[in-house]
């Protein structure tokens, strides 16, 4: 038996169709209970659904009274507040095309994506780093917006470009990802096929607003079926969130493997009476930590696996648990193969690259600019994620490592050529090469290797980092080798750096 999964397609999204209108479709419905709750250790900040839909569409109104038009793409360059997925679902709302991006990101960085995209509009908030733009809306504009009279839902095809977010590619350029209204109909299948997600549940995240995984597992998925969710209040410590999902009787606990990491190192044990299981993506998650999440809590870990331009389509989930150190299976109405070299899907059992079928709601529509590189990825019918993996003939999926170079720095991909680049310019470095290093079982860190007359002040190497790339993105370490490795045709091994790290040759 080959290794493909189909068992039918989704029920088709429906036409004319919102994105946001459909993240909202209960608000009238449940329009005094609580959508979202900002967790502080001294209390919280409700939004009920009525505030939340009056301040998404009074924002819609805003941003069209600006001047802007249904389709014109918009840059967010917002902070960890609530005004992020605010102003992220009112310019949907309003059939505008926002481009949310990471607080982390320095002016150098949104200079490139400005150029790259010719945004109308840039949406700041003035404490965020960002390249000049002639035409700024500030954060006290927009939080006035609200208070207008609504938008109408700016519907149509379901197919049309609603947002653009940005992933790296292994040739060092961040990607511009253009995704259709449709992706968030694509989401309905990781309710049941990851989350387990019921109306009655309170889905704490322990990400920022900001972040793209909060944006989709954290808010809109539970704002979708009627459920609360629970986020954390801006510079909250990773070690109050367990006595914040106790407080808030969170039902179900929402991070990125490194977060469950630092709470299970200062708890052996804890008592979270509420919590019926926890959700991990973002990176592997070990078999080591989802043991020791089980033994604290008695709560299982469910994980899941997706990628920017693709939306969560292998999982395990409460009533389809992972076998083994499986990540899971396809959920019910995701196409999904295992493709060899030869462009064919392998036999059931053997080795090749995660694919997902072109129909998939969920898949972005292409590269924005760069159009042939979506089909550059493309074998017939399947798009390659680049990722290693093995089909079990239950449908069990087995992941097996990257297939490019491609590094992990908390649950963010990082390509090395974009480490590399930003470090090569300085002058003490002849040649550089950057790697993902595991320093203990379940913790890695960005390492750049580098060679040049004499090794450098670290202190200095980090500060030259530090106005280049986000933080998520600056190496931890820097390693001074005379040589870097190199195959028999003088390219760099990137994948040999490792072995370097603390051992560096004589």
């Amino acid at each position: 038996m080959l290794s493909v999964f189909d068992r039918g397609p989704p029920p088709p999204c429906p036409a004319p169709f919102n994105l946001a209108a459909h993240v909202l479709g209960r608000a009238k419905e449940l329009a005094d209970k609580v959508a979202l709750s900002v967790l502080g250790t001294e209390g919280a900040e409700d939004w009920t659904y009525a505030r939340l839909e009056a301040a998404v569409r009074g924002t819609g109104t805003g941003l069209r009274r600006a001047g802007l038009a249904p389709g014109q793409i918009v840059l967010m360059r917002l902070g960890n507040t609530v005004d992020f997925p605010v102003t992220y679902l009112g310019c949907i709302a309003a059939g505008l095309v926002p481009v949310p991006t990471s607080s982390q990101l320095t002016e150098a960085e949104t200079a490139r994506i400005i150029d790259e995209l010719q945004p109308a509009a840039v949406l700041r908030d003035p404490d965020v780093a960002c390249a000049a733009h002639p035409r700024q809306i500030g954060l006290d504009e927009l939080e006035a917006m609200r208070a207008l009279p609504p938008c109408d839902w700016a519907l149509g095809d379901p197919n049309r470009l609603a947002y653009v977010v940005y992933t790296s590619g292994t040739s060092g350029s961040p990607r511009a990802v253009a995704h259709a209204h449709r992706a968030i109909w694509a989401r309905r299948m990781m309710v049941d096929g990851w989350y387990g997600l019921t109306e009655n549940d309170r889905l704490c995240h322990a990400g920022a607003f900001n972040w793209t995984y909060t944006l989709g597992t954290g808010l809109m998925d539970p704002w979708t079926v009627g459920a609360t969710a629970l986020i954390p209040a801006p510079g909250t410590e990773i070690s109050a969130l367990p006595g914040l999902l106790r407080q808030y009787e969170a039902t179900i606990f929402a991070a990125a493997p490194g977060v469950y990491r630092k709470i299970l190192k200062d708890h052996a044990k804890l008592d979270l009476p509420a919590l019926r299981h926890g959700l991990c993506a973002g990176e592997k998650l070990s078999r080591h930590l989802h043991e020791a999440w089980r033994a604290a809590t008695g709560t299982e870990l469910y994980e899941a696996y997706g990628m920017s331009e693709c939306s969560t389509f292998i999982s395990a989930s409460p009533s389809h648990p992972a076998r083994g150190d499986a990540l899971g299976r396809p959920q019910k109405g995701r196409r999904v193969a295992i493709i060899g070299e030869d462009g064919q899907p392998v036999a059931q059992g053997q080795e090749g690259t995660i694919a997902v079928h072109r129909d998939d709601p969920g898949l972005m529509l292409g590269y924005l600019n760069a159009p042939d590189e979506m089909q550059a990825r493309m074998r017939g019918d399947w798009f390659l994620t680049g990722d290693q993996g093995a089909m079990a003939a239950d449908g069990q999926v087995f992941y097996l490592g990257r297939a490019d170079d491609m590094m992990n720095a908390g649950g963010y991909r990082v390509s090395p050529v974009e480490v590399e680049t930003a470090l090569a310019s300085h002058p003490g470095i002849d040649q550089v090469g950057a790697a993902e290093v595991r320093v203990k079982e379940d913790a890695s860190i960005i390492v750049a290797f580098y060679t040049g007359p004499a090794p450098l002040d670290e202190a200095d190497l980090k500060a030259y980092v530090a106005g280049k790339l986000a933080r998520y993105k600056q190496p931890r370490a820097f390693v001074h080798l005379p040589a870097l490795p190199t195959g028999a045709n003088g390219k760099l091994l990137r994948r040999a750096l490792p072995a370097y790290f603390g051992n560096p040759p004589s």
